[in-house]
């Protein structure tokens, strides 16, 4: 996400590692789950959902 745009070197060695960090727990997740997690719009759909399981589209109409 932000790799590239990091300012220093260090910056940029840190964003490689919360993506490596982020793409490991995301398998873990999924081999739990037994399958693939939403990707895309399906997961911002999927994680906007509140408690009462209205989406965020929903409420605002």
């Amino acid at each position: 996400m932000g790799t590239e745009r990091a300012p220093t070197g260090a910056g940029k060695q840190s964003a490689r590692g919360l993506e490596e960090s982020a793409a490991k727990e995301e398998q873990r997740v999924e081999h739990q789950k037994g399958s693939d997690l939403a990707k895309g719009p399906d997961r911002f759909e999927e994680r906007s959902r509140s408690a009462d399981g209205q989406s965020a589209g929903d409420k605002q109409h």
